[in-house]
């Protein structure tokens, strides 16, 4: 099993206490997601509580689960584990040194993410890494770089947003070298009051980016100057 965390690893991240010594190569927060060497994530929702399925995961294979409450099997004892989640995404991209792109839009995010996937995995030989699915929101995205392997060469990361300042929250955890916005549309538009405010709420994207990173905005959009007057207050690097 390649190792992707240690039980002291993901304990000092997420300020927790493991049960005891464990290694594991994926992590979900899904249960029925879960595969041998996984780590589960017992997320509590209005409607659903990742508690209830905890031993299920380990008749699938799953090696521990980071939980709320105590559990016969192996786990880390945490205090809130949606934080625990982004606790552990935060120390991904912290030990990690990749090149991160990060890339939102109102259309094309996944097909974007796809593509460079597919064209920096064959020339990093298979150090690329990736958002699966639509993984794109404030759990999505850390459950996507919490499983970054700390050797990657690039991770790319789709990011969503329906509202004001929910974009701005996922970048920072982000932290793109590169940030692209696909394009600009009437998605979502009854959360805001026109594809002006949209734009606005994509240019959080360029709020994360690392020192000199670079922003990529759609030239043919009516929205261009917009975007690109917020990625240069952001300090950013425009084509």
């Amino acid at each position: 099993m390649n190792g992707l965390w240690t039980s002291s690893a993901i304990a000092a991240a997420v300020e927790g206490k493991a049960s005891e010594d464990f290694t594991v190569s994926g992590v979900a927060f899904d249960s029925r997601e879960i595969g041998p060497g996984d780590l589960f994530f017992a997320l509590k929702g209005e409607q659903s509580d990742g508690h209830k399925f905890v031993k299920d995961i380990y008749k699938a294979g799953g090696v521990a689960a980071v939980v709320s409450e105590p559990v016969d099997g192996p786990h880390i004892l945490v205090d809130d584990t949606t934080k625990a989640l982004n606790d552990l995404a935060i120390a991904s991209r912290a030990r990690t040194k990749a090149k991160i792109i990060g890339v939102t839009g109102s259309v094309g995010k996944t097909g974007t993410k796809e593509a460079l996937f597919a064209a920096l995995d064959r020339a990093s030989m298979g150090k690329a890494h990736r958002s699966v699915k639509s993984y794109n929101n404030h759990v999505g995205v850390p459950l996507s770089l919490s499983r970054m392997p700390a050797d990657s060469q690039y991770g790319i990361f789709e990011m969503g947003m329906n509202h004001e300042g929910e974009l701005a929250e996922l970048t920072r955890l982000v932290r793109p070298d590169v940030a692209i916005v696909t394009a600009i549309a009437p998605a979502h538009i009854g959360y805001f009051s026109g594809v002006e405010a949209i734009a606005q709420a994509k240019a959080e994207i360029f709020q994360g980016l690392t020192e000199d990173g670079v922003a990529i905005i759609p030239f043919d959009s009516p929205q261009y100057g917009q975007l690109r007057e917020a990625a240069v207050s952001c300090g950013s690097k425009v084509v």
